[in-house]
């Protein structure tokens, strides 16, 4: 397990090289000039010469790559365009949010999508079955956006249930302790501002959560279906086991690998940013921050954004290839590697 682990880990060294060279090549190749865009149209062009030999911009592409993969090896991620602050505090104080959302996204989408692809491999050809479908082709299909419109025009609009947008009320705001806001709250004890928190992020969790929600009912119900054809569960029952036995103890257990599969990586795709749903709801994340960065030109924070995103795919793999490891005791990571 352990050479396992420190394989993979090093897997990450290119991985981040390749990726830091793209990123790198779009912006300062591909994209506009950054100094009039930061200094405003009044710039002149000693000012923004000036300002392009302050933060490295005037040598040539391969010089500005090495020096900036030189601070990155440094733990540095530069300096942002605009706020002269370090990238690392930048995304350090935006990924709690992101986080924070990432998981209670995650948590519905696991929790409805593994119930509703279970009904509907049980229920086969039912109405139940049917209505899984429909949910799962739903979820696939319409756009995160239009869905977040949707539902900031019902639920807060018309109906007036829930707030539009933001992570919580800034006159409720708790005592920051470990930067996550609905656990901040729950550690100082904070009842108005948890509940305020948690209707601030009903909305967004369920709209990011629907993607998620769909692909892990179809992949629970194939799972199921295709494990419930298996030999081991016709000698389940001939031996007398009851159905919900057989279900729980061999036909999910072993159905639950391609699920976690998807779990894994569609939260890694949360946790990189979820882009439309932050600018939709005004969430506070990293998602909607790389929106913001990307119209100003701030190529250092998209830049430190993108390596940010890298790493948690990478690192999430790595975590679902180890849950492997206690689900199904016959799969070896050092076989499944190769």
């Amino acid at each position: 397990m352990g050479k396992y682990i420190i394989k993979r880990l090093l897997m990450l060294i290119p991985v981040l090289i390749g990726v830091s060279i793209i990123v790198f090549v779009i912006t300062h190749v591909f994209s506009s000039d950054p100094a009039p865009v930061v200094l405003g149209q009044h710039a002149t062009v000693e000012s923004m010469q000036e300002w392009r030999e302050a933060h490295g911009l005037t040598g040539s592409v391969v010089s500005q790559y090495i020096n900036y993969m030189a601070g990155v090896l440094h733990g540095d991620l530069g300096t942002s365009y605009y706020t002269s602050m370090p990238v690392t505090e930048e995304l350090g104080s935006r990924f709690p949010a992101t986080i924070e959302l990432a998981v209670v996204s995650i948590i519905l989408a696991s929790i409805i999508g593994i119930l509703l692809g279970v009904v509907s491999a049980v229920k086969k050809n039912s109405v139940w079955d049917t209505i899984g479908r429909i949910i799962s082709l739903a979820g696939v299909s319409v756009p995160i956006f239009w869905l977040g419109v949707m539902m900031i025009i019902l639920f807060s609009g018309t109906l007036h249930w829930l707030p539009s947008g933001g992570q919580i009320d800034p006159l409720l705001r708790p005592q920051p302790v470990t930067g996550f806001n609905i656990l901040d709250c729950i550690i100082t004890g904070n009842g108005p501002a948890l509940v305020n928190s948690l209707q601030h992020i009903i909305m967004p969790a369920l709209a990011l959560s629907m993607y998620s929600l769909a692909i892990i009912t179809r992949i629970t119900r194939t799972s199921m279906l295709d494990s419930m054809n298996q030999d081991y569960v016709r000698t389940a029952r001939a031996k007398g086991l009851s159905n919900g036995t057989v279900l729980r103890k061999h036909v999910l257990r072993n159905s639950m690998n391609p699920v976690i599969t998807v779990i894994g990586l569609q939260f890694g795709s949360m946790l990189g940013g979820a882009v439309l749903t932050e600018n939709v709801f005004s969430w506070p994340g990293i998602g909607s921050y790389i929106v913001e960065c990307v119209q100003k030109s701030d190529f250092p924070v998209i830049q430190g954004a993108v390596l940010l995103t890298a790493t948690i795919f990478v690192i999430v793999n790595l975590v679902v290839d180890i849950i492997y490891t206690f689900l199904d005791p016959r799969i070896k990571l050092g076989k499944r590697e190769g």
